[in-house]
């Protein structure tokens, strides 16, 4: 289907092109180059960590950091429930077992609540998760003051994906630096692109260079191909890494645009049965897509997707949770609360509207326009 209006196209701040032209005339294009250097160095700076890998997607980050706590066949891994599947498939890949954690009615990202009754069971039944994966949800953090203390008191290590948060806060805290590892995801969606790319943070210095070594193939450094553990090809291309510079440099700017179209779209969407989600006091989003919770069942949300696609603009329906995936057959679940199922009622009830921070006034405009003839 033929669109004029995006939900999150890559945005340009100016400098990319330049870095790139820069990365061709010294033909450092992949897989190494100076560019990956300063990439690695300036987002590990700006997060606030030690250190910092850039790999070619936000799922290949997750595998690398699964590989390093030695996840495996039948280990269990406690994950955000409500989230783009990206974040889960690296279960798939090492033989894992997932376990779905609902998400909380304020920010919708994971319930404190059902993750204290998951670990409580696991411990009764002696089967402790290897790992706790968060994900920071369309751009605002978890309860990370409710979170951290029960991973903590089990002694279990936590992955934060904050691919969709890059450059939001809580408490003033950057979105990536809470996990003992966090990833990041450069899609052509997200707030920041490297065309396609991911990055690993944290401050384990250690575990950073080991899976920097797994993410080349784990050659080991003689002069002929010596190899004795297996690796993959995960590392970013020293082109993608300039792209990537040049983002980060306008990431601010991005972010100020996007948190004024939010406000754009919550005063002019009032009076219709719905309401754009705000966010939370501890959290500022970075606001990378803007959700519209549609109150009643005037119109089904596919159907206001369905009709802002025919009028030649980019909508989609909120997160189908994991647990309702057919691809994982049944998986363990906690609801938010045994009276409440939260993500499934945010599925069957929110939309997500085009954010990208390149939209004009007038784009925007037609956006209301759409919406409001769904309506009536």
């Amino acid at each position: 289907m033929a669109f004029d209006i995006f939900l999150s196209p890559p945005h340009m701040g100016g400098k990319e092109l330049e870095y790139v032209q820069e990365a061709f005339q010294s033909n450092w294009i992949a897989p190494y180059g100076p560019f990956i250097n300063q990439f690695e160095e300036k987002m590990a700076d700006y997060i606030g960590v030690a250190d910092a890998l850039a790999v070619s997607s936000g799922t290949a980050a997750i595998h690398l950091v699964f590989r390093w706590l030695g996840i495996g066949e039948g280990d269990v891994v406690f994950c955000s429930d409500f989230t783009f599947i990206g974040s889960c498939d690296p279960v798939f890949y090492e033989r894992a077992v997932p376990v779905f954690i609902d998400c909380e009615p304020d920010s919708w990202n994971m319930s404190p609540a059902a993750l204290e009754r998951a670990f409580q069971d696991a411990k009764k039944e002696g089967n402790m998760p290897k790992a706790v994966l968060v994900v920071d949800l369309y751009g605002e953090s978890a309860d990370w003051d409710s979170i951290l203390p029960i991973c903590r008191k089990y002694g279990v290590p936590v992955i934060e994906d904050a691919a969709e948060a890059v450059g939001a806060l809580y408490k003033g805290k950057r979105c990536g630096s809470f996990g003992d590892f966090a990833v990041h995801s450069y899609n052509g969606n997200k707030i920041i692109t490297t065309s396609g790319g991911g990055m690993v943070l944290s401050h384990n210095r250690m575990a950073i260079e080991k899976m920097r070594f797994w993410s080349t193939q784990a050659r080991e450094p003689m002069i002929h191909y010596e190899h004795k553990e297996y690796g993959y090809n995960y590392r970013m291309s020293n082109i993608c890494a300039a792209i990537g510079l040049g983002q980060l440099e306008f990431l601010e700017e991005k972010i100020r645009i996007r948190k004024k179209m939010h406000q754009f779209y919550a005063e002019a969407l009032k009076g219709i049965p719905g309401y754009i989600k705000e966010h939370t006091e501890k959290n500022a989003s970075n606001c990378w897509l803007n959700l519209l919770y549609i109150t009643d069942n005037v119109i089904a949300p596919e159907e206001v997707v369905l009709r802002l696609q025919n009028a030649g603009i980019e909508a989609r329906p909120a997160w189908k949770p994991m647990h309702m995936q057919p691809v994982f057959h049944a998986p363990q679940f906690y609801p938010h609360s045994k009276k409440q199922i939260v993500d499934e009622d945010v599925f069957s009830h929110a939309i997500c509207l085009p954010s990208g921070d390149s939209m004009t006034d007038k784009q925007l405009e037609r956006v209301i326009h759409e919406l409001r003839k769904c309506f009536g």
